[in-house]
């Protein structure tokens, strides 16, 4: 198992949090971006830089996937992708995504695109407060701690 991070729009916190994580559970870690990241030195934690272009990192992190690991990704249909494949989604607000609740965010992020085609200001999401921080490291402690369980 190993995990992948969507890490463009990745915030630099969670990225830290992540950083911490993989190296007290030895977890490979690889952050997929079209712009070089600095990343600690450690063999466990790596970037990979891909060329920029509408969806490649996103592609990039589906053809490397595997059954089993884990993407870190705010990316609704990169999440899909990696549920139907048999990987683990969870975004920077803590929220695992499956298959049960996936076709249910599709359908907002679709109806939301649909509306700002149309000209609606809908905002974008709120800022990332130190709760949905928490969340996050609890909810990757759990799923490293399960993990590790086998």
């Amino acid at each position: 198992m190993q995990i992948w991070v969507d890490a463009d729009a990745c915030p630099k916190v969670i990225k830290e949090i992540l950083f911490r994580a993989a190296e007290r559970t030895e977890t490979q870690l690889t952050l997929v971006a079209n712009q070089p990241l600095a990343t600690p030195p450690t063999p466990l934690i790596r970037a990979l830089q891909v060329p920029a272009g509408f969806d490649i990192a996103d592609n990039e992190i589906v053809k490397r996937c595997q059954p089993g690991d884990l993407v870190i990704t705010a990316d609704i249909p990169l999440a899909a992708e990696i549920i139907a494949k048999g990987g683990h989604a969870l975004n920077p607000r803590g929220e695992f995504y499956s298959e049960s609740n996936i076709r249910a965010r599709l359908n907002m992020r679709d109806f939301m695109e649909t509306l700002r085609a149309s000209g609606v200001q809908t905002g974008g999401p709120a800022a990332l407060s130190q709760a949905d921080r928490q969340e996050f490291a609890n909810q990757l402690d759990r799923f490293l701690a399960k993990a590790a369980r086998g």
